[in-house]
C-alpha cells in the first residue's frame, strides 16, 4: 500500500516549510521544532484536572504532569512516556495525546519527563522512568490511583522506556504491571536491515541520520545497542511480562523491529494485540487532529488500555 495521501500532505507541508534536518541542527534550536507541530495533535481536550509536579529520582528531580479524566479517585493509572528519540520532546510536545488518553481510557495518565540525552546518557532515562512508575505505585493514594491497576506506554523512544520498564518491574519486584502500551516502539537499537528499516529510512519523517543522531546521542557505546534495558528485543527472557498492545505504521523503519518484538513476547507467552496501520508514517499518532488514522490509533490504545485495567484486584482478607 502506498503512503497515506493524508501522511504525504503532512510530508508536502514539511518540504514547503523548508527546514533543515533536526540532526543538523544546534541541539536548542533542534528542540524547539516540535513545538511547531502540536497543532498537528487536534484541539486541546479539557480534561477534569491537570498537575504538574516534581517527583523524587535517582538522576535528578522528575517532573511529571498527571491528567485525572474524572474527580473520582481510586482511578487506573497509565505511566506514559513521550517519544523524540531520547534527544528532544517533552510534557508540553505529547500533552494533548496525553489528554487523549485520558479522557478515552478513564485512567490517570502520569506523562514523565525523563531525562534527554545527550545531556545523560543510557540508562539515566531508563532509570527515572522506573523510578517515576514505582513513585506511582508507592504514592497511589496522593496520585488518586490504584496501585494494583497499572500500565506502562509510550510512543517511540518513549515505547522503548516502556517495555524497558515493564522487564525492570518484573525483576525488581515490581511494581505490579498489568498492560504495555506500545506505540511504533523502538525495540532493537541493531536493526539496521530489516526490510522495512531498508525500505524506509530514507523516504519519510524518520530517516537514518536522524536515527543515528539520535542513537549516537543516547548510547554511550557499541555494546550497548543490545543491552536489555536499551533494546528489549535483546533481553534473554521474556515471560511473566504483562499483556501488550504494540501499534506499529506501515511505511516506517521501525516497523519490523516492533512487529518482531510482538512475536516474541507470544512466543514468551505474553497475550499481545498487535496492530498495523496502513499507509502510515512515523509519528502518525501524534498528527491525530490531520492524520485520520492517528485519530482511530489513539481510540485503540485507550480502548485496550481501559479493558486490560477495568477489573479491580479482589480485597484483601
Amino acid at each position: 500500500m502506498a503512503l497515506h495521501p493524508q501522511c504525504k500532505a503532512f510530508l508536502d507541508m514539511l518540504a514547503a516549510a523548508g527546514g533543515p534536518p533536526l540532526e543538523t541542527l544546534p541541539l536548542d534550536e533542534a528542540r524547539k521544532v516540535p513545538y511547531m507541530m502540536i497543532d498537528a495533535g487536534g484541539p486541546e481536550q479539557p480534561v477534569a484536572e491537570v498537575d504538574t509536579r516534581i517527583i523524587s529520582g535517582p538522576v535528578r528531580p522528575i517532573p511529571v504532569r498527571v491528567y485525572r479524566p474524572t474527580a473520582d479517585q481510586d482511578l487506573p493509572a497509565l505511566v506514559y512516556f513521550h517519544g523524540g528519540g531520547f534527544v528532544i520532546c517533552n510534557l508540553d510536545t505529547h500533552d494533548r495525546l496525553c489528554r487523549n488518553l485520558a479522557n478515552e481510557s478513564g485512567c490517570v495518565v502520569v506523562s514523565v519527563d525523563y531525562p534527554l540525552s545527550p545531556e545523560h546518557k543510557f540508562p539515566a532515562a531508563v532509570e527515572d522512568a522506573y523510578a517515576a512508575t514505582r513513585y506511582v505505585a508507592e504514592h497511589a493514594t496522593e496520585f488518586g490511583v490504584d496501585s494494583s491497576r497499572m500500565a506502562v506506554g509510550g510512543d517511540s523512544a518513549g515505547g522503548n522506556l516502556a517495555t524497558v520498564v515493564a522487564l525492570m518491574a518484573r525483576d525488581r519486584g515490581g511494581p505490579p504491571l498489568k498492560f504495555q502500551l506500545l506505540i511504533y516502539p523502538l525495540v532493537d537499537f541493531d536493526d539496521s536491515n530489516s526490510p522495512s528499516m531498508r525500505e524506509y529510512e530514507n523516504d519519510h519523517f524518520l530517516t537514518r541520520e536522524f536515527m543515528d543522531w539520535c542513537v549516537e546521542s543516547y548510547l554511550g557505546s557499541k555494546e550497548d545497542r543490545r543491552a536489555p534495558h536499551a533494546s528489549p528485543w535483546h533481553a534473554s527472557d521474556l515471560r511473566g511480562l504483562p499483556a501488550a498492545l504494540i501499534l506499529t505504521a506501515e511505511c516506517d523503519p521501525l516497523r519490523d523491529q516492533g512487529e518482531a518484538y510482538a512475536r516474541k513476547l507470544q512466543s514468551a507467552g505474553v497475550a499481545v494485540e498487535l496492530k498495523r496501520y496502513e499507509g502510515m508514517l512515523h509519528p502518525f499518532v501524534s498528527l491525530s487532529g490531520i492524520i485520520d488514522a492517528g485519530r482511530a490509533a489513539i481510540t485503540d490504545s485507550a480502548s485496550a488500555v481501559r479493558q486490560a485495567l477495568t477489573a479491580k484486584a479482589p480485597a484483601s482478607v
